[in-house]
């Protein structure tokens, strides 16, 4: 076996590093999701307290939009550090407290998942506030975000049962 190595070759590896930047450009539309929540958080302890009246509907509006930035913030950690973890270094970890339990196991597929999962949560507060606010929307526009949410659905379905092929393919590969 020869131990040279091909520049070739360790030029494509480390190509890996050129992801970096792109995570942390992630890291910054996180900051900026902070800050967008804090921004609401405010309006509605404004409009709730302070001489303003915001009704029940108002309200859970708005909650129900907090909730969807704190999903987002959720699935762009996924992709930051199930991303970085899969695809450019390994994360020395292993004995931090605070350590992620899905990291321990990701990997491209599995990180698939949770990302599809993650967009159908925020698919679902979407369109929970859209029958919430049924009443201010067109028709079409309500049934083409049924229609986006189902498709998202089918595609989680699928990925799933890709992964679950897959998964079964390699391990009766190992086993003969």
């Amino acid at each position: 076996m020869s131990h040279r190595k091909n520049p070739l070759e360790q030029f494509i590896f480390w190509s890996r590093w050129l992801q970096a930047p792109l995570y942390l450009g992630l890291i910054v539309a996180q900051g900026i999701y902070v800050y967008l929540f804090m921004v609401e958080l405010w309006h509605l302890v404004a409009n709730a307290f302070v001489g303003g009246h915001i009704s029940e509907t108002e309200t859970m509006l708005v909650v129900l939009g907090l909730i969807d930035v704190v999903m987002i913030a959720n699935l762009l950690i996924m992709v930051i550090i199930g991303g970085y973890e899969t695809f450019v270094s390994r994360l020395d970890l292993d004995d931090h407290p605070d350590q992620p339990e899905w990291l321990s196991h990701v990997n491209a597929g599995v990180l698939k998942i949770k990302l599809s999962t993650a967009i159908i949560g925020i698919s679902s507060i979407h369109l929970l506030k859209t029958f919430i606010n049924a009443a201010n929307l067109s028709e079409h526009a309500i049934q083409w975000q049924v229609i986006i949410h189902v498709v998202f659905l089918f595609s989680a379905l699928a990925m799933a049962f890709v992964d679950k092929i897959m998964n079964q393919t390699l391990l009766l590969s190992k086993s003969h």
